[in-house]
């Protein structure tokens, strides 16, 4: 490292932010840019750790300390080169990744860690300014054709890396917009679109053809795709939402999250939608059931929308605030964490159980539940026995509640009957260790095989099944 002395000199330095009075006025990312100096200075806290655990700790195995040191010695194409070896889409990992590399840093044992992410996309944007982020199309093309099912991180990491080993790719997209979850999931005040859009340009001008509103499964059968190509990638993610079985869930105002997300970014991206079908927080009080990610961004989104208060329930308890000696370094830390939607107001409540919802006129007015206690977890499974606390009912207004508690798996009806590939026990598309599900020639990557997960565990999972299809297309050759 460039400043072995640099973690003792220089103090951790997050973003700044706009105030959350401002940032609530508009859809729009709301971080500042740190100042070149700075930025390097950030890079001089890497330490000469020996043993880079950052880089186990990061899915797609970034060579973090490598960049690092290149931000502090001023030498940031080489860093954006490096940073591209590992990972397709740094400038969306830089924003919405949790990072656990920095979990992993070996300064954050004792001390604030490097602030890997924000260098990171602080990489990836000085790249694109400057104008080194550029088409390169591969040389020669093997003649080979592989269909990509799926336009999220995995289907487009994969996509991306079989271009460029020469296959002619061809990513099949249901929605009216590519990139999945990244378009039409996530706020804009996480990842605005342009972005997206951006590396989508890039990724058209290196060769890779992209066809929106075709279902596969549905308006394209799986009969038509095996003939066309010789190798088929299923990336259609986990979009099974987890129901709440409860009295009143058919109430109007009780909506899964991923429905409500997704109007709003279509709304943000200027489609119209009808009064009746619009969905909105304005004036209301909301409760989320779920503490993840999708929760978070369901609270960010009911405040700019004018909620008059917003709740949050989580079914599992308060997480500790410190790691505890059963959730050492360099794991994840299982602790309480509050995201920027946070910040902006909410009132958060864990071990909570929806027992039902009542309402008038059937529309949703109130929550009734109950909190829970936790006994000791059972050595065989990690689970603790859940049990009411007895005198603990409660009611609480709500004029929409929205369930983020997480998903399933895929979709089983449509894509996976048509092309009858086996499941695993979780539900999840089975797939051997080169990513091949059970019907030869169809492979499979992201949250259809892993499960619900991360950003960037979707792009490791993509790259996965892009060396397994690269292998598999070549062996006849």
């Amino acid at each position: 490292m460039g400043d072995v002395t640099g973690f003792i000199k220089y103090n951790r330095e997050d973003f700044r932010k706009e105030s959350v009075v401002e940032r609530l006025k508009h859809w729009k990312e709301f971080y500042e840019p740190m100042p070149e100096a700075n930025l390097r200075n950030q890079g001089a806290r890497c330490m000469d750790c020996g043993i880079p655990f950052c880089q186990d700790g990061c899915p797609i195995g970034n060579i973090i300390p490598d960049w690092n040191d290149l931000v502090y010695r001023d030498r940031w194409q080489e860093a954006v080169e490096r940073l591209h070896k590992t990972n397709n889409f740094p400038e969306f990992t830089g924003r919405v990744c949790p990072a656990p590399c920095e979990n992993s840093c070996v300064l954050g044992i004792n001390a604030p860690p490097v602030t890997i992410k924000n260098i990171e996309v602080s990489i990836i944007e000085r790249a694109h300014k400057e104008g080194w982020v550029k088409p390169e199309p591969p040389k020669k093309r093997t003649g080979r054709t592989v269909a990509v099912v799926g336009s999220g991180p995995a289907g487009l990491a994969c996509a991306d890396q079989l271009n460029k080993a020469g296959h002619k790719v061809t990513v099949f997209e249901k929605n009216e917009y590519l990139g999945g979850l990244l378009r039409l999931g996530i706020p804009d005040f996480k990842l605005e679109k342009w972005i997206v859009e951006r590396r989508l340009k890039r990724m058209e001008a290196e060769g890779v053809k992209f066809k929106t509103k075709t279902n596969v499964g549905v308006d394209i059968k799986a009969a038509e795709l095996r003939e066309k190509f010789d190798a088929i990638v299923l990336c259609g993610g986990a979009q099974q939402p987890r129901d709440l079985p409860v009295e009143g869930r058919n109430l109007k105002g009780v909506y899964f999250a991923m429905d409500y997300l997704t109007q709003q970014n279509r709304i943000n991206a200027g489609q119209k939608v009808s009064s009746k079908a619009r969905v909105s927080a304005e004036g209301k009080k909301v409760v989320v059931l779920g503490g993840g990610d999708t929760g978070s961004d369901c609270v960010g989104t009911a405040n700019r929308q004018g909620a008059k208060v917003v709740r949050q329930f989580e079914l599992l308890a308060r997480p500790p605030k410190e790691r505890n000696p059963e959730n050492p370094w360099p794991q994840w830390a299982f602790i309480e964490r509050a995201s920027t939607s946070h910040e902006e107001g909410v009132e958060r409540d864990y071990s909570i159980m929806t027992k039902k919802f009542s309402g008038e006129k059937g529309a949703v007015k109130k929550l009734h539940g109950v909190k829970l206690q936790f006994g000791p977890k059972d050595p065989k499974t990690g689970r603790s026995a859940m049990t009411e606390v007895p005198g603990s009912e409660f009611i609480v207004d709500a004029d929409l509640v929205l369930l983020a508690m997480g998903f399933l798996g895929p979709v089983k009806s449509g894509l996976l009957q048509d092309f009858g590939v086996e499941l695993d026990e979780r539900g999840n598309v089975k797939a051997d260790k080169n990513k091949m599900t059970s019907v030869p020639g169809v492979f499979t990557a992201g949250d259809m095989t892993r499960g619900q997960s991360l950003v960037v565990w979707a792009i490791q999972e993509g790259r996965s099944a892009a060396k397994g299809v690269h292998n598999y297309l070549m062996q006849s050759v």
